[in-house]
């Protein structure tokens, strides 16, 4: 099995270590994947990884960072035992970095439509993950803290299965340092 590339933009507010708690909490053989949404999920490389850094670099330097607010959680059952939380405002953001990322090096013909979404567990089973998501949707009722995220940079992965390494982190917006005006 070849190695596989992704985006992420990890989600490090206290909305994102909540997501990190449920998920220890939840299904604790896959506590190690740090809160992020995917931009763009694994796909192979069409040519080289720098050459994919260099595409994402010149694609995010035209991207704003932008605020996206978490809704509610949900699941991909029966197409896959995954629960996550939905983008609810500013997916269509999201989306629209998704669609100018997947071109060139980085260019995959997805088996499914892009949504954006912050994974809370994959499951083994559609079983299990119908469990989970009664479980998860009171408890994230109950999260007090701010459900709004800040996108500002992305990361560039690679990896197989479970397991994930950084390879580029990347701003977004010309001058990374520029503060987000409302």
């Amino acid at each position: 099995m070849s190695l596989l590339y992704a985006a992420v933009t990890y989600v490090r507010s206290p909305a994102g270590l909540f997501v990190e708690e449920m998920r220890r909490d939840l299904h604790p053989a896959h506590t190690h994947a740090d809160a992020h949404i995917t931009i763009l999920p694994p796909r192979q490389l069409h040519g080289m990884e720098e050459e994919a850094i260099e595409e994402l670099r010149e694609v995010c330097r035209h991207v704003e960072p932008f605020y996206v607010t978490m809704g509610d959680v949900e699941t991909f059952v029966p197409t896959t035992p995954t629960v996550f939380i939905r983008v609810a405002y500013g997916a269509y953001r999201i989306r629209e970095l998704h669609d100018s990322l997947n071109q060139g090096t980085l260019q995959c013909n997805e088996p499914w439509p892009y949504m954006p979404h912050l994974t809370i567990v994959k499951m083994d089973t559609v079983d299990e993950a119908r469990k989970v998501i009664r479980l998860a949707r009171p408890r994230w009722d109950k999260c007090e803290d701010s459900r709004r995220i800040r996108i500002d940079s992305i990361t560039f992965v690679k990896g197989m299965g479970e397991r994930w390494i950084n390879l580029a982190s990347i701003p977004l917006g010309e001058s990374h340092e520029r503060q987000l005006s409302f």
